[in-house]
């Protein structure tokens, strides 16, 4: 009677250490990428009366978490993420590394990227070109300004108007610099293209197209005087051939056109390239950029590789686990890369609280890579995890234990009962 008892005793233990949990699944049911636990039993054996094999009871002998994925919630935050996949976010809490399948995270102070109790998210930096590098660090989304970009090159694309007559006057500037000498008479066409200086600044440049003979066109790269603001400087001229169908034969392009914006930046050269010719080296079909037709001028693209200096206005950040930058200068740099985590027996992983878990040694060591490599899941930007929990399930448990409780209590009081009544018989 006495072993129904302590069989009994441990039973209530069991289904009360089963409603613990419960509840904690129950209560954490809205915590942000919670993972619910079950219990598992195990029996517990005496010993053998005879022939027969007697029970001691049951024992908890472990809560196994289950990692199965959770429902997603947008939000309006960037830098909310979600994992869809087996990874883990890695993070430092202040010693050691954590790992976590929240997402919740903004930038403190100092720029780093840490989730609501300050742990900071890890993560491949980025050089200062925006190049990702293996090396890994806090993830820290920087303030200071995007530096200027020089132009080096710029990409033209017109069409100029075969049928057009070459001009008999030469291209001259007048007298004075101050505009196009027998404007427009010295001339065809012309378009205008901002080049950027080496502090960011946009100075116009104007190419005038002057055709000379037949399929071959003179242009002209005309800005303003730095030393005589309202005065005109010709930079340099560059000549276009053309082939009888139109097709650009060889735009001359290997020779930079040399511009000096002031004396308090740099000198520099522009490449002015008009498309790949068929007489160039090598050889295109000469119809990707200028061409010359017999339709009216157009300007068909004009872009060239520099850019004013910016600060950060916006982050973006992608599913590969990419965080980008967005400048006011337009210019998109990548920050960094977030850096995931994968464990071999995830359901040993220790509980540290704050939706962080340790590494153990049943767990074995983790997998670090990126996004959507090694099975480590994809990253959702703008999207949380929410807990995994089942109420409906979780109920259901829980009558279970409680019943089960029930059950276990009155074995107690029906072996009671039993032992006053031996009591009595000795009376």
């Amino acid at each position: 009677m006495l072993s129904s008892m302590n069989a009994a005793v441990s039973g209530m233990n069991a289904n009360g250490t089963m409603l613990s949990v419960i509840s904690d699944n129950i209560a954490n049911q809205n915590t942000v990428g919670f993972k619910s636990s079950s219990v598992n039993f195990e029996d517990v054996l005496s010993g053998m009366t005879g022939s027969v094999q007697v029970g001691r009871g049951v024992l908890v002998s472990s809560t196994a978490p289950s990692f199965a994925q959770g429902s997603f919630e947008s939000t309006t935050n960037a830098l909310d993420m979600a994992i869809d996949g087996n990874g883990f976010f890695i993070v430092q809490p202040g010693s050691g590394t954590a790992y976590t399948r929240a997402g919740q995270f903004s930038t403190d102070k100092g720029g780093n990227i840490v989730n609501p109790d300050g742990a900071i998210l890890q993560g491949y930096q980025a050089d200062s070109s925006g190049n990702i590098t293996g090396a890994m660090g806090n993830l820290k989304i920087a303030t200071s300004q995007v530096p200027a970009n020089i132009t080096t090159k710029a990409n033209v694309a017109v069409n100029l108007q075969s049928t057009a007559a070459a001009e008999a006057n030469p291209f001259t500037l007048d007298s004075n610099g101050d505009g196009i000498a027998n404007d427009p008479g010295n001339y065809n066409f012309s378009t205008t293209i901002s080049i950027f200086d080496s502090q960011g600044a946009s100075h116009p440049v104007t190419a005038y197209f002057a055709k000379t003979a037949d399929n071959a066109w003179t242009v002209h790269y005309v800005y303003e005087d730095p030393a005589n603001p309202g005065s005109l400087l010709e930079a340099g001229t560059q000549n276009l051939t053309f082939n009888t169908n139109g097709s650009l034969n060889n735009d001359n392009s290997g020779t930079a056109i040399p511009f000096n914006f002031g004396p308090s930046v740099a000198a520099q050269s522009v490449t002015f390239d008009y498309g790949t010719g068929t007489g160039e080296t090598p050889a295109g079909d000469g119809f990707d950029g200028t061409t010359q037709f017999a339709s009216d001028f157009a300007t068909m693209d004009l872009n060239q590789n520099g850019y004013a200096s910016g600060t950060l206005k916006d982050v973006t950040v992608g599913n590969s686990g990419i965080i980008s930058g967005v400048f006011t200068n337009g210019q998109t740099r990548s920050i960094g890369q977030v850096a995931l985590a994968k464990f071999i027996a995830p359901t040993e992983l220790s509980k540290m609280g704050k939706n962080l878990y340790g590494e153990t040694y049943g767990s074995g060591q983790p997998i670090v890579g990126a996004p959507n490599t090694s099975g480590l899941g994809s990253v959702l930007s703008n999207t949380l995890e929410q807990s995994n929990v089942d109420l409906a399930d979780e109920f259901v448990k829980m009558i279970a234990a409680q019943r089960g409780f029930e059950a276990d209590s009155k074995i107690i009081t029906t072996t009671d009962q039993l032992m006053q009544q031996l009591v009595n018989l000795k009376q």
